[in-house]
């Protein structure tokens, strides 16, 4: 078995600490909160200061940092992975990051002999409790076979859609459909409160309509945390590759208040209460 390291054992970073512990893998963990790092070791991970440090005692490291740039400082940051890993390592990306910045590390790590693995997750942290994610992969055929068995631990799925670059690629279209569900649904919602409709018959039947979507089913479960994240992301590759999408430029803007409104007061699609559970 390889030694597997996580890089930010967050709230979904920490699931995969589980499961991989729970599977028989030597796990290490490292975070710059250390609350966070402590559970991680509570959940069976040996616990390093830096990625650095991780790297040099791990052979498969998985970043699940938030943003590009934490991405970027830790693999190839003067502390990070990168440098530390030995030849024949592999590096998972798992945070949701613009194609061109995995391309980047991808580039910086095979000048070490380090593979990399672009490999961001769907289906939120629900799913990373149950271990049932999906990852959206892309890479070599061969790296991406020696990582099934890190990914089966905490994945149901593994979709492979081409090189490096790919994965992130279908992260970015998937979140943008879902942020195009999420702000109709905001709409659709309050236009039926003051229709004066039943909002939980109406989803009811719309979940066997047309209409039904993950977003729908989810509606209690799903917040707009990430949501300007990513549509930055589709907008950035939009302009980068010369193509007009007005529809995007209008969910990145929208996303910013339907976030408050999904924290605050949200239509009651379930009749469970308005505020989004955590």
């Amino acid at each position: 078995m390889d030694r597997v390291g996580i890089v930010g054992p967050g709230r979904m970073g920490l699931a995969m600490v589980k499961h991989l512990a729970e599977a028989g893998f030597p796990v290490a963990a490292t975070d710059i909160d250390a609350e966070q790092l402590a559970r991680a070791e509570e959940a069976g991970a040996q616990a390093f200061g830096s990625a650095a440090e991780l790297g040099r005692n791990v052979d498969y490291a998985i970043v699940a940092v938030g943003f590009d740039a934490e991405t970027v400082a830790v693999t190839v940051g003067g502390d990070g992975l990168v440098a530390a890993m030995a030849p024949g390592s592999c590096i998972a990306v798992c945070s949701t990051s613009s194609p061109d910045t995995v391309r980047m590390v991808a580039e910086r790590a095979a000048g070490r002999g380090i593979d990399v693995l672009d490999a961001p997750i769907c289906r939120g942290r629900w799913a990373a409790d149950e271990g049932t994610l999906l990852a959206l992969v892309g890479g070599t055929d061969a790296v991406v076979e020696r990582s099934r068995p890190v990914f089966e631990t905490f994945c149901s799925d593994i979709a492979h859609l081409g090189p490096v670059g790919h994965g992130q690629f279908g992260k970015a279209m998937n979140n943008f459909l879902m942020w195009i569900a999420g702000v109709g649904l905001i709409e659709a919602g309050r236009l039926a409160e003051s229709f004066g409709a039943d909002l939980v018959k109406l989803r009811e039947a719309l979940l066997i309509s047309s209409a039904r979507s993950a977003t729908l089913e989810d509606w209690d479960r799903m917040t707009f945390t990430w949501a300007l994240k990513d549509m930055q992301i589709v907008s950035q590759m939009a302009d980068a590759l010369g193509e007009s999408m007005p529809l995007a430029g209008q969910i990145r803007e929208t996303v910013k208040e339907a976030r408050r409104i999904k924290a605050s007061n949200p239509p009651d699609w379930t009749g469970e209460g308005a505020v989004p559970r955590d």
